[in-house]
């Protein structure tokens, strides 16, 4: 998937929750994440802090980004 102009920044947030909540134990990098969603550095970037930002998900010590409440 790749970011599409039509897709608004509320889209991808909604996807990523989607993401992780079928997921519960996925834990992804930035550039995973980046290259999972085929978005460009800057926007996930921010897609991410807006999610760590909101308590949604939080970044590990390493680097690695999960549902908040939940450990690796």
């Amino acid at each position: 998937m790749h970011r599409n102009n039509n897709a608004t920044d509320v889209d991808w947030a909604q996807l990523v929750r989607a993401e992780y909540l079928e997921v519960p134990g996925l834990t992804l990098t930035r550039d995973q994440a980046q290259r999972l969603w085929g978005l460009d550095r800057a926007v996930c970037e921010q897609l991410l802090a807006a999610l760590v930002e909101s308590r949604f998900l939080k970044r590990t010590r390493d680097n690695r980004y999960l549902l908040a409440g939940r450990s690796v």
